[in-house]
């Protein structure tokens, strides 16, 4: 099965940019499959932030990151990079990278099958 590790967590202050990375370490990962990230703030739900798919590359943002977070891939590593520029401490979160083959709404965190462990991403004021 597809195994997601994630990099790039870490504290920074706001304005501050951030870049995450998530790399498939199965082998396993194909242009079948959509790429995506969510991120989870302690005592809340999982909320979602980005993803793209794979054969054409169509982004989607939440509102709340749109012009701010950028999403693209690497095919050839079977990587996805999140770029974050101008953070704020309200984007605190752990940053988890997701997988899936067709994920029918990809704002939804149950459509997505494959989660890594997560990286830790710290905004300070």
């Amino acid at each position: 099965q597809v195994q997601l590790v994630e990099s790039g967590g870490g504290t920074v202050q706001a304005g501050d940019s951030l870049r995450l990375a998530c790399v498939d370490s199965s082998g396993r990962f194909d242009s079948n499959y959509h790429m995506g990230w969510f991120r989870q703030a302690p005592g809340k739900e999982a909320e979602f932030v980005a993803a793209i798919t794979w054969k054409d590359g169509i982004t989607y943002y939440a509102d709340s990151v749109k012009g701010r977070f950028t999403i693209s891939k690497d095919g050839g590593e079977n990587s996805n990079y999140l770029q974050m520029n101008s953070v704020k401490p309200e984007d605190t979160a752990v940053y988890y990278c997701t997988a899936d083959q067709m994920p029918s709404t990809v704002t939804a965190a149950s459509e997505w099958q494959y989660w890594g462990r997560g990286t830790q991403v710290t905004v300070s004021s």
